[in-house]
């Protein structure tokens, strides 16, 4: 996920984490679920966490057992409730989808009883990208985002557990400084399957970004214990294996934007609110009404059937 780390790391001992959690843990316990499950803990990972799958997923619609969901453009606002809560325009410029309005001090509460943009009314989740900056410097509003749930590469469907309520969680790296490895984040056009690391010409057709969520999790944290660095407590999969650090099996989601046609002579001068075009990430803050969203990973991954949820 982030360039200058290695394909995969290994968090410090409990011991050196503990010296920053005391700095850091009234931001940890801000914007989580009621009641909050460990965010208190000091993490004990000392086993390998992969920060990319182990091959790119294109096309996932009809392919595995799945429930999908669309959700209309909501904002821009320079609000990142994950890395800067309580922190009113602390991040970047960010587009947000699904939950109605939501800003750094929103609560899990607050989403859960509000409204949403999405098709499914149950889905409160909210949903965020940097904004796509157009050659003029202005924000280029997006056309939707979809989201695709469903269990990771070979990982066995009936092993996947939902998401805790609440749990938080950020994909792709905000300060990379060269491509990403396309299968966390890539662009593509419309509904093909092709995958780059950059914007392409895409002959009339919407361009999208595709970021591509961990799919394993430390089965304790519903955010990183550490708010800086918000993937302490997810992996990837790799060979449809988690590993023992993050032994729970959650949906994979798959996040594509969708755009508006840009013409080829712009895509040179296309950026991030975040950067240059190689500093796409997304995040995903779980805010389903959670008896629906269990009912959804039973229903459509565990049963391997390809659900467009309505509701």
């Amino acid at each position: 996920m982030r360039s200058e780390r290695p394909s995969c790391r290994r968090v410090e001992a409990a011991a050196a984490i503990v010296a920053v959690l005391s700095l850091m843990v009234s931001a940890c316990g801000t914007a989580g679920p009621d009641p909050e499950v460990g965010v208190d803990a000091v993490p004990t990972v000392t086993e390998v966490a992969f920060t990319a799958p182990d091959r790119v997923v294109a096309g996932p619609q009809g392919a595995v057992g799945q429930f999908v969901v669309e959700c209309g453009f909501d904002r821009f606002r320079p609000d990142d409730p994950i890395v800067h809560p309580d922190q009113p325009a602390a991040g970047h410029l960010h587009q947000f989808f699904g939950a109605h309005a939501v800003s750094a001090t929103s609560e899990y509460h607050q989403l859960l009883a509000g409204g949403t943009t999405c098709d499914q009314s149950a889905d409160t989740a909210a949903y965020w990208t940097p904004a796509l900056i157009g050659a003029e410097g202005d924000p280029i509003e997006p056309i939707r985002a979809i989201a695709y749930y469903r269990a990771g590469p070979g990982v066995e469907p009936t092993t996947v557990e939902p998401y805790p309520a609440g749990f938080m969680t950020v994909a792709g790296d905000h300060t990379a400084l060269e491509a990403q490895p396309t299968s966390v984040v890539a662009f593509g056009c419309g509904t093909g399957a092709a995958r780059t690391s950059e914007p392409t010409d895409c002959g009339g057709a919407p361009l999208t970004m595709v970021v591509t969520f961990q799919d394993c999790w430390d089965g304790e944290h519903v955010r990183s214990p550490i708010v800086p660095d918000p993937d302490l407590h997810v992996s990837y999969s790799r060979g449809g294996r988690c590993p023992a650090s993050h032994p729970v099996a959650v949906p994979q989601l798959q996040l594509v934007v969708e755009y508006p046609p840009v013409a080829e002579s712009e895509l040179g001068r296309l950026a991030l609110a975040s950067g240059d075009i190689h500093t796409g990430h997304a995040d995903f803050w779980n805010a389903w009404d959670q008896d629906k969203l269990i009912n959804e990973v039973t229903r459509c991954i565990h049963r391997d059937l390809v659900c467009g949820v309505s509701g």
